[in-house]
C-alpha cells in the first residue's frame, strides 16, 4: 500500500475530487492545507495502483506553481485490508485505465496500465537517480570493492570476490541508464553514462595501480575464470539484468543482492587490471571483453524489462518520444551484443 498527500489550490477541489474517485482508493479525506487558498487530501491505495491517480493529479496541477504530491510507503492500516484477487485486480486497473485523463497532453488510447507493475514510475526514477549519483561516497565504495576484488582475484578467494560484487556500487548506474532509455529521459541517460565509466575507470585505474606493488597471481582460478566467454556466461548476464530491473519495478530490493553477484561488472575490470600490469596482455582483453558483454547484456535485457512492465513517461508527447528512445536503444545495444559476441569468437573459436 501507498499513503499519497497531496496540497493543492482550493479552486481545484472538486476535480482532484473527480479524480480520487475515479481511481478507487482503499480511503482518502481531504482537508485544509496551510492557508486559505489551499486543500489539502490524504489518499490511500492498494499496492500495484496509483500511478493513473498520480498522472492525472500532475496534469490536473502541473501548470499551477503552488502544488505538491508526496509519496509514502504504508506498511499497515485498521481496519485491515481485505486481499484483492488477480481478476479484481486487473479489472479495476481497466476501470481505471478507461477514464480520460485531466491533462490534455495525455493520449486518450493510453495503453492499459499493468496491475503487476507494483512500483510506482516517480518512486523508480528516484531510486535510480539517488543510486547514480557520482559523488565522493560513490568514488570511496568504487575504491574499497576495487581492493576487496584485486585481493580476492589475486588469492583465488571465492568468499572474497563475492564480497567485492555485493559493495560495488555499479548496478545501480546501469539500470538507471534502462530505465532512462524507457523514459527517453536524456538528462538521466547522460547522469548514469558519467557515473558508469567513472566507476569502471576508477576501479581499472586503482587496480592497474595496485598491480604494480603487489605479485600477481596469473594461476588464480578465479582471474583465469574472468577471461572464459561461452554462452552461458551471455545468458546469465542477460538473465542477470532481467532480474535487477524486475526486483526493482516489483519492489524487491533484497533480491539485487543477488544480482549484484550474479551479473559481476567489478570483478573483471579489475581482472583486466591485474592482468595488463602483469604483462598479459591477451588475458586483460578478454577480462575486458567479458566485462563489455556483462555491461551491454545487463542494460539490454533491464531495459526491455522496464518496457515490458509498462514504465513509461506521462504525457504523449513524452510518450512518444520514450518510444523512439527506446528503438534507438534496443538496436544499439543489441548490435553491441552481437559484435563482441563475433568477437569473442574469433579470439577464441572453442569457448563461444
Amino acid at each position: 500500500m501507498r499513503f499519497i498527500k497531496a496540497r493543492f489550490p482550493a479552486d481545484k477541489t472538486d476535480a482532484v475530487i473527480d479524480i480520487i474517485n475515479q481511481s478507487e482508493p482503499i480511503d482518502w479525506a481531504i482537508d485544509s492545507g496551510y492557508g486559505r487558498a489551499e486543500k489539502a487530501v490524504e489518499i490511500l491505495v492498494a499496492k500495484g495502483q496509483g500511478q493513473t491517480l498520480l498522472d492525472n493529479l500532475q496534469g490536473l496541477l502541473g501548470s499551477h506553481p503552488d502544488w505538491r504530491v508526496t509519496i509514502l510507503p504504508a506498511e499497515a492500516t485498521l481496519p485491515r485490508v481485505e486481499e484483492k484477487t488477480a481478476d479484481k485486480e486487473a479489472l479495476e486497473t481497466d476501470s481505471t485505465d478507461s477514464t480520460v485523463s485531466s491533462d490534455p497532453n495525455n493520449n486518450p488510447d493510453k495503453t492499459k496500465e499493468k496491475a503487476q507493475t507494483l512500483a510506482l514510475r516517480e518512486e523508480l526514477y528516484q531510486k535510480v537517480s539517488n543510486d547514480c549519483t557520482l559523488n565522493m561516497d560513490f568514488i570511496i565504495l568504487t575504491v574499497l570493492s576495487a581492493i576487496v576484488a584485486a585481493i580476492g582475484l589475486n588469492g583465488d578467494s571465492v568468499a572474497i570476490v563475492i564480497a567485492a560484487m555485493v559493495i560495488a556500487p555499479l548496478l545501480g548506474p546501469i539500470l538507471a541508464f534502462a530505465l532512462s532509455a524507457a523514459l527517453g529521459d536524456v538528462t538521466l541517460m547522460w547522469k548514469a553514462t558519467k557515473t558508469s565509466v567513472a566507476g569502471l575507470v576508477i576501479g581499472f585505474v586503482f587496480a592497474l595501480g595496485l598491480s604494480q606493488f603487489i605479485p600477481i597471481n596469473l594461476s588464480s582460478v578465479e582471474m583465469v575464470s574472468r577471461t572464459v566467454i561461452t554462452p552461458e556466461i551471455i545468458a546469465l548476464a542477460l538473465a542477470s539484468g532481467a532480474a535487477a530491473a524486475l526486483s526493482l519495478s516489483t519492489g524487491i530490493s533484497s533480491a539485487l543482492v543477488g544480482v549484484m553477484v550474479a551479473v559481476a561488472l567489478l570483478p573483471p575490470s579489475v581482472a583486466a587490471a591485474l592482468f595488463l600490469g602483469a604483462g598479459d596482455v591477451q588475458s586483460a582483453i578478454g577480462a575486458a571483453l567479458l566485462l563489455a558483454l556483462n555491461v551491454v547484456c545487463a542494460v539490454l535485457s533491464a531495459q526491455l524489462i522496464f518496457v515490458y512492465k509498462g514504465i513509461r513517461p506521462r504525457t504523449w508527447v513524452s510518450q512518444k518520444k520514450a518510444a523512439r528512445s527506446v528503438k534507438i536503444n534496443a538496436v544499439v545495444w543489441l548490435s553491441l551484443l552481437l559484435a563482441l559476441a563475433a568477437l569473442a569468437y574469433s579470439l577464441n573459436p572453442v569457448l563461444i
